[in-house]
């Protein structure tokens, strides 16, 4: 994940804002007798000043438990991190526990370099109940090459009151939510916050509406290349937020919007739909008065699917000196009471199961948990964040092509055939 998450979103799993990782051949077990030592945990350093203390005082309760055992601390700039990380692991001088996104630019960089501990064996032998379609997402060539962080849906929050006040019921197909939004107007409410000044929620918009569209295997199929970005699928995609913003359906300069005033018009009640992700519950719990719901971006056919994606994780080193030490600490990291500890102090969602009967959670929160497992355990579809797993030359063309949309300098034909370019370079 990026700068754009908050505390809650980086600091969860893993307690971070990192990114997760690949493989290496190195061996995965360790034994019982050893891994005393120090560790170097290298962390995301956010603005926020409660980051460290909190990630400190955790940190503390896993050396309370093994006291042979030292975690040390780091805090680098999420930019100097990208650009210095690689170094230092291949130097040998890098940390021994880190977390880092699972896309091919971090991930899979990383793993194709040979520069990740292959967690395989630790996975059966202190058998983490991690999701099936999570350890999916970290497993390379059969190996797996990390842990993967928190879940992050995205999807449509909206205020129940405004639709209340209008006679809306919750949106179950696209053309409800067409519908909505149109009554919406003509009240003089915006209907969706989207902002894009920053061009990234690009990935969160065609994610959400590409997913209901084609679901996860259509999206899968363009992704992995089996498809094209010039299909119309895609095109109508595209097509559909551009005519959102020519219908009045978005602020009038989307792109004028930074993310934070997207929010914020949503806060207010001058918006009445927000798309974004489940890592923003916190944030909407604390600064609204009214109910919100929180819905996938409907199909054509039905209610549609949510689109998810992973925070970070915690990954090792394979040139780590203590091994042992550093599975120990991820053991820590991914047991249940750590998972309990996140969503109640952070609201993340764990990528393992936990019971949250006798924790104190935000409403929304426990819905979005409760729809985790379901979809965690198969019984519903499930689509892709595309920026989670597509190139920085993808993800750049992506942003650039919506910017475009909104303000009229390209249509949703041209944008399909740079991205379908971008995917075949």
């Amino acid at each position: 994940m990026t700068s754009r998450h908050s505390l809650a979103a980086v600091a969860g799993l893993g307690a971070l804002a990192l990114l997760l990782s690949g493989c290496t051949p190195a061996s995965s077990t360790a034994s019982s007798g050893e891994g005393d030592g120090t560790l170097r945990y290298l962390v995301e350093q956010q603005e926020d000043p409660e980051f460290l203390p909190m990630i400190e005082a955790r940190v503390a309760k896993f050396e309370e438990r093994n006291p042979g055992i030292l975690v040390e601390i780091d805090a680098m700039p999420f930019d100097t991190m990208r650009t210095v990380l690689q170094t230092q692991l291949q130097s040998g001088d890098g940390p021994d526990v880190f977390n880092w996104g699972s896309g091919p630019t971090f991930a899979g960089s990383l793993a194709d370099a040979g520069l990740l501990y292959d967690l395989t064996e630790s996975y059966e032998k202190n058998d983490w109940q991690i999701y099936d379609f999570a350890k999916d997402r970290v497993t390379v060539d059969g190996r797996i090459i990390g842990v993967p962080g928190d879940i992050e849906t995205v999807g449509v929050y909206y205020n129940k009151t405004i639709f209340d006040d209008l006679g809306i019921d919750q949106p179950e197909n696209l053309g409800d939510l067409e519908a909505a939004a149109a009554n919406i107007k003509q009240s003089g409410v915006i209907p969706f916050a989207v902002s894009d000044q920053e061009g990234w929620q690009a990935g969160h918009l065609l994610s959400m509406t590409l997913a209901s569209r084609v679901g996860s295997q259509g999206v899968a199929d363009l992704i992995d290349g089996e498809a094209s970005w010039t299909s119309p699928e895609v095109v109508e995609s595209l097509a559909l937020w551009a005519g959102f913003n020519d219908a009045g359906y978005l602020p009038e300069f989307p792109t004028a919007i930074s993310y934070d005033g997207g929010a914020a018009l949503f806060y207010s009640g001058e918006a009445a739909m927000l798309p974004t992700g489940s890592w923003f519950i916190p944030e909407v719990e604390a600064n609204t008065d009214f109910e919100v719901g929180y819905i996938p971006f409907p199909s054509e056919d039905g209610a549609g699917i949510f689109t998810a994606g992973l925070g970070s994780g915690p990954l090792v080193s394979a040139n780590t000196d203590n091994p042992e030490a550093a599975i120990k600490f991820v053991d820590f990291l991914v047991s249940e009471e750590h998972g309990q500890w996140a969503v109640e102090s952070l609201g993340t969602i764990p990528a393992f199961p936990i019971d949250t009967k006798d924790l104190e959670v935000l409403p929304l929160l426990a819905q979005v948990i409760e729809d985790t497992a379901t979809f965690a355990a198969g019984s519903s579809d499930l689509g892709t964040n595309i920026d989670v797993v597509a190139s920085d030359l993808f993800n750049q063309t992506m942003y650039d092509g919506f910017q475009a949309l909104f303000t009229g300098q390209k249509t949703p034909e041209q944008v399909a055939e740079e991205l379908e370019a971008a995917a075949r370079n």
